[in-house]
């Protein structure tokens, strides 16, 4: 063996063409991520909540889909203020889910299944309940009493106070500044006991830690190395850009008009994406990657355009998130079922990202489903497989969410007294909450869709799982879940579609999206938008074109990249040779 490294060391500084070999991507480079919301993916017990041993006895289900990993939202001990998102214990699971136990299982059943297992991990607050909270709003000078945001506030009187400032007098002071909660009032509570506000840019149960305390990042960082050291292959991480606050408390701008809660619209300039943020990330980063197994770290990064992005992955220096979650495609505020639009933030997602993957999500816990922001009411099938193979077949990681490749819909409660998430309760009628896009799994025909033995589910079943279930799409050779099995086998074992780069053709077209993967055999991506019949114009020359997934069973036989007709709202991918 010396003798062997020795000749190859002599070889090598000859100059010889023996190169080493190219190291592995990360397994996450070409990775499908599959969000699972614990309380509403399998009930083991019978209490009509999900669980860890839920999730656990659906792994083979995951691996029949063929994700890579999964995300589990906040299984951590909570109140459930927020569903989970309000922590009161980082390094436990809460009793409603299990035990470490089940969670140990649960991580050594889905290496055996070569499913990875992401955390959700809440780094802007914690609960009202948290022990380092309960102390820290006991006194001003306990232990833990700068662990989170606390101010004395202004005299309600004082010449600069808002309007909205004055809704919210203790003891003749009002809040600092107008900063507003994203649910709704003030982002300042008072607390009697230390006769201070303390801030909470979410739920006033979800007091916001002080990053600029160094023992609370300790802290934090001290919570996710319990997980990592457990094996977890990473963390998505909630509302990453709220950590800090402008330390001056200045007012953000007011912009005209009021939301849904009655509060003045606001740009979060000085509460929200403060630069600080970027160190924490840049020592976090450091912290994951010394860890083997090319762990991840996944951010919530909600962004007004694609370029705004680089800063999260680190600039030029790639040194913070690898994978800041690219939602202006699917959540952008004019997003719609339209080729110009889909061009557009694809081939952003391709030019502004110093050539890292785009982490594309068309499907979260927050959001109205997909198969219904995009539907039209009508052809919601077929155009939710459009959307599968723009997913599955761009050059970027992919992330779903549990029943989007089945095609739940959003089931949005009809009245008040139905609603369960307290953003709902408190914006209804103008926001009817995120209930709808929470509903239980729906896996068979059977009662309660398979999720739970027990009738009173935590959220109803939706109506229409006895069509729309995993057992019946199964056995159904044309349907969304198995049109999704075939692009994700496609997408791991097609060269062209796992490595190959991304060119875009016939790009004035705004009825047919249409781009190539290259690869020595290059593979044509081609998505008919409209619901009218429309010939493909590709311009490539192509001497032999073979068909490996068509959503139409027309393009089955096509044989032609030039003047194919592509029939409404369908998906070609086709494969050729120059």
């Amino acid at each position: 063996m010396r003798r062997l490294l020795a000749g190859m060391a002599l070889s090598l500084a000859a100059g010889s063409s023996l190169a080493a070999p190219a190291p592995a991507a990360p397994w996450w480079k070409h990775a499908l991520i599959l969000e699972v919301y614990p309380r509403s993916y399998g009930d083991s017990n019978g209490d009509g909540v999900g669980d860890l041993q839920g999730i656990r006895q659906h792994l083979d289900d995951v691996q029949k889909l063929g994700a890579d990993a999964i995300w589990i939202t906040p299984m951590y001990p909570s109140p459930q203020v927020d569903f989970g998102y309000d922590v009161a214990d980082y390094r436990v699971v809460d009793p409603t889910y299990g035990t470490l136990a089940d969670f140990d299982r649960l991580m050594a059943d889905a290496k055996q299944k070569h499913i990875r297992v992401l955390l959700d991990m809440v780094l802007n607050h914690t609960s009202d309940k948290h022990a380092w909270f309960v102390e820290s709003a006991s006194s001003r000078d306990n232990p833990k009493a700068d662990w989170y945001v606390w101010n004395d506030g202004v005299d309600a009187n004082a010449a600069s106070v808002t309007p909205f400032q004055k809704r919210f007098v203790h003891d003749g002071k009002v809040p600092p500044n107008n900063w507003e909660s994203v649910f709704g009032g003030s982002a300042w509570e008072w607390v009697p006991a230390r006769k201070q506000f303390y801030y909470h840019r979410f739920y006033r149960q979800q007091p916001d830690l002080n990053w600029r305390n160094p023992a609370v990042e300790k802290a934090m960082f001290d919570a996710m190395r319990f997980w990592l050291d457990r094996g977890v292959a990473g963390f998505r991480l909630d509302a990453i850009s709220t950590l800090f606050e402008d330390p001056q408390l200045r007012n953000d701008p007011e912009r005209g008009g009021t939301n849904a809660y009655g509060d003045p619209n606001l740009h979060t300039q000085y509460s929200d994406n403060l630069p600080d943020v970027h160190d924490v990330m840049r020592r976090l980063r450091k912290m994951v990657d010394g860890y083997p197994g090319d762990r991840v770290l996944i951010g919530e990064t909600y962004t007004p355009k694609t370029a705004d992005l680089v800063p999260w992955y680190g600039g030029a220096q790639k040194d913070e998130l690898h994978l800041p979650m690219d939602l202006i495609p699917g959540f952008g505020w004019q997003a719609a079922f339209d080729a110009n639009w889909f061009r557009k933030h694809l081939r952003d997602a391709q030019t502004d990202l110093l050539g890292e993957p785009p982490l594309l999500v068309f499907d979260n816990h927050d959001n109205p489903r997909s198969i219904d922001r995009f539907g039209d009411g009508k052809h919601d099938l077929a155009r939710a497989k459009v959307i599968a193979a723009m997913l599955l077949t761009n050059r970027g990681v992919a992330l779903t969410y549990y029943g989007a490749p089945i095609g739940m819909t959003t089931s949005t409660p009809t009245r008040k007294e139905d609603v369960r998430d307290p953003v709902g309760i408190t914006g209804w009628p103008k926001d009817k909450g995120r209930d709808g896009e929470r509903t239980p799994m729906q896996w068979t025909t059977g009662p309660q869709a398979g999720f739970s033995t027990n009738p009173a589910t935590w959220l109803p079943v939706a109506s229409n799982y006895r069509t729309v279930n995993v057992a019946s799409e199964m056995a159904d050779s044309g349907s969304l879940l198995q049109w999704y099995r075939t692009l994700i086998d496609l997408r791991r074992s097609n060269p062209s579609l796992h490595d190959g780069a991304m060119t875009f053709v016939d790009t004035q077209n705004p009825h047919v999206l249409t781009y190539v993967r290259e690869g020595a055999e290059p593979v044509l991506v081609a998505m008919n938008f409209s619901g009218e019949p429309r010939p493909l114009a590709s311009g490539i020359k192509a001497s032999a074109v073979r068909t490996l997934a068509a959503s139409d069973d027309a393009l089955k036989a096509a044989h032609s990249l030039d003047g194919t007709t592509l029939p409404p709202y369908s998906a070609w991918i086709v494969a050729f040779k120059r």
